[in-house]
């Protein structure tokens, strides 16, 4: 199928232009469309084909000059007015009403927070679909009702095949729904970034989907196929059986029936829908290259400022990270049993790090940051390395920020080199495409 009326055309290539959503601080730009400045050559990255982003949008509630780091990162990166700093749900309304435009683009890109995906009104009562008011999947959902790009690829925690778990899967299930009333047809495969080489255990669910696809042999596409397949292979997990069932095309049905009664979603961690069905199973990922591991990230000793090593307060270090189990008083009186596990103090440096969560800055103890050992003194991370714990260039977020911003910033970040390599096969397909 040529994808000419998707894809801009260049004499002897394919630029798949992108607009990107909830864009943080660029990294399905760096993934995608690599980077080259002469002032920065240290910020070099590889494009994973002929990609363009030609709009992009980030802004943080409720829009708290305070709060726009992550904007002004972006804009200082890849330059001024790359990047509009404003609620997505105002600007689409201006853009329905034709006070402001997008440009053309062939591909919607974003990673969207989780959270509950409720329909307001059935589709007889409503004009399209409408969602709970600052629920942002129904921002992106419009802005698909609107544009129709070949190309959709997203980012979101892997809790949401299973939320919520009064009806497990219905979130997910809502979107499917979305897409395939839109004529999407779609993939998904949790990713975990440390099994396939990168420098940080990070499990996330990515979404692809395309427009007006060719029929799919649904086995085939989801494991040898397929994009997701393709960049991430996978195999079945053969303790575990398939699941084969349907997705509505009104995602208000899908609100009030999917997942009643179920206490494990049906939507495993790999799956493929095409017309409404469903092909899903549990995965072990198939990879055989190099490995990163925590320890190649840290920069020099010499490089740490003072107010990262831990030299005092260690017992509090020690009592986060410890195990516990221990009586608690609720405040309302009751007496609990509170217990967890030990975590690992020093993080090892001889495998990829945990997840890099937002609260990795600050002085304080705390359980979840990490700290690691060097030259027999104990330290917390610094942002250069959280940067690249993310696959961003070192120094990326680098911009006047404080610690805790730049480690917010990497906490809501995602690993770069997935979507590279989601971007090289898409951009190969579309070349293939063009020379059918």
């Amino acid at each position: 199928m040529i994808i000419c009326e998707y894809i801009s055309r260049k004499e002897d290539f394919v630029t798949i232009r992108i607009a990107e959503l909830f864009a943080g601080v660029g990294g399905f730009r760096l993934g995608l469309d690599g980077y080259h400045d002469a002032a920065h050559p240290e910020f070099d990255m590889k494009p994973a084909g002929d990609f363009k982003t030609v709009w992009a949008n980030q802004w943080e509630p409720n829009g708290q000059e305070s709060k726009q780091f992550a904007w002004r990162c972006y804009e200082k990166r890849f330059g001024e007015g790359s990047c509009v700093n404003e609620d997505i749900a105002v600007v689409l309304q201006e853009v329905k009403d034709g006070k402001r435009s997008i440009p053309e683009f062939d591909m919607l890109v974003g990673g969207f927070p989780c959270q509950d995906y409720s329909v307001a009104k059935p589709l007889a009562l409503a004009s399209g679909i409408e969602g709970k008011k600052g629920v942002l999947w129904w921002s992106i959902n419009e802005l698909l009702e609107m544009r129709h790009p070949k190309y959709v690829l997203l980012e979101n925690v892997d809790r949401l095949l299973k939320s919520p778990s009064s009806q497990r899967g219905r979130d997910f299930a809502i979107i499917l729904s979305c897409l395939y009333r839109l004529g999407y047809s779609v993939e998904w495969h949790v990713i975990n970034a440390a099994e396939y080489g990168m420098p940080q255990r990070r499990r996330r669910v990515y979404i692809y989907a395309e427009l007006d696809a060719p029929k799919w042999d649904m086995e085939d596409r989801l494991f040898h196929s397929g994009v997701e397949a393709r960049a991430f292979p996978i195999v079945a997990d053969g303790r575990f059986g398939v699941e084969r069932f349907c997705i509505e095309k009104d995602p208000y049905e899908m609100t009030h029936t999917f997942g009643k009664g179920v206490k494990v979603s049906q939507f495993k961690d790999a799956g493929v829908m095409q017309d409404g069905e469903v092909f899903t199973c549990r995965a072990t990922p198939v990879y055989s290259g190099k490995h990163s591991v925590l320890g190649d990230k840290l920069v020099s000793i010499g490089e740490v400022p003072s107010e990262f090593f831990i030299e005092d307060n260690l017992s509090s270090w020690e009592y986060l990270k410890g195990g516990k189990k221990e009586q608690r008083t609720a405040r309302n009186g009751y007496e609990y049993t509170y217990s967890e596990g030990p975590v690992a103090f020093p993080d090892a440096l001889d495998k990829p790090s945990r997840t890099i969560l937002t609260g990795e800055g600050g002085r304080g103890a705390s359980r979840t940051k990490h700290v690691v050992e060097q030259n027999g003194r104990l330290r917390r991370l610094v942002p250069d390395e959280l940067d690249q714990l993310q696959m961003f260039p070192r120094g990326w977020t680098d911009t006047g920020m404080t610690d805790g911003h730049r480690a917010f910033c990497m906490g809501n970040a995602l690993v770069t080199g997935i979507p590279h390599r989601i971007g090289v096969v898409i951009a190969a397909d579309a070349d293939v495409s063009r020379s059918e």
